[in-house]
């Protein structure tokens, strides 16, 4: 697909396949082996393993981005 992203906390990150709410973008609670999602549509928490997060990953915003000092 296309060079691997940098994955932070508290970026959002929007998955291939919908939630069962509906929202295909959760926020990354948790960075390592496995991350904690929390779904933006109905806050519900999961832990996925890093290997599926980043096969099923579509695009990545970043929530704070670098800052200047």
């Amino acid at each position: 697909m296309d060079s691997r992203w940098i994955y932070e906390v508290g970026d959002i990150v929007k998955l291939k396949k919908p939630h069962p709410c509906g929202s295909h973008e959760w926020e990354i609670l948790r960075v390592g082996a496995d991350f904690r999602l929390k779904c933006m549509g109905c806050a519900h928490q999961v832990m996925i393993p890093r290997k599926t997060v980043e096969k099923s990953a579509r695009a990545l915003t970043k929530k704070n981005p670098a800052k200047t000092q």
